[in-house]
């Protein structure tokens, strides 16, 4: 009888076992040189931005895939490459999410690619952008990730909005505001922001975790 227990008991270890051990070594879809990726930022500016825009995300950069390696070339202070893993370090809860061009095997070859780096140089170094202008003089992160696209490819990937467009009424964001642009909020500016990029129809989500 007792060692009718502890047979089973070894058959149930054994599967539990293998179940978890399927479940930990489960390959996630593959990353690809061009993905987007998402986060939300522990800035002291990412509270104003997820609330004026109504979105979890207020940061993003572009995945590129070197050797081995993936980095992420991102719009902070300055323009510049991050490794992926620090770059997910630094988000809330170290949760992103990496969304593609639905048509990326088609649009994203190794030229279109190699045109997208050349492209990224040109702004590489530049200061961040603490008052979200349209030039290209300073860098904000959506912003880097659509002009890009856009000057690379041809493809607009979000749409472009007015800063008067977003929910500027919460006492974060107006305090915010009154910090960068004083009194004179320049409310036409053309902007483009990580939530209307995430939400892009031309994106279709690879990774969320």
């Amino acid at each position: 009888m007792k060692k009718g227990i502890l047979i089973i008991a070894l058959l149930g270890l054994t599967l539990f076992i293998g179940v978890n051990a399927r479940k930990r070594f489960v390959t996630p879809p593959a990353i690809h040189s061009g993905d987007l990726i998402f986060q939300t930022s522990q800035s002291a500016q990412s509270k104003a931005i997820r609330l004026a825009t109504k979105s979890r995300y207020s940061h993003c950069g572009i995945v590129y895939k070197e050797g081995d390696n993936f980095y992420v070339f991102e719009a902070v202070q300055p323009v510049k490459r991050t490794p992926l893993d620090q770059w997910i370090a630094r988000g809330k809860g170290g949760h992103y999410v990496i969304k593609r061009l639905k048509n990326a095997d088609k649009v994203l070859t190794p030229d279109a690619l190699k045109k997208m780096q050349q492209v990224g140089k040109t702004f590489t170094g530049k200061n961040y952008d603490l008052t979200f202008e349209w030039s290209d003089d300073r860098m904000y992160c959506s912003e880097l990730i659509w002009k890009v696209y856009q000057r690379a490819t041809g493809i607009e990937i979000g749409k472009l909005e007015k800063l008067s467009d977003f929910d500027l009424t919460s006492d974060v964001v107006k305090a915010k505001m009154k910090e960068r642009y004083g009194n004179n909020i320049p409310k036409d500016e053309v902007v483009i922001s990580p939530k209307a990029i995430f939400e892009s129809e031309l994106l279709a989500t690879i990774i969320d975790k």
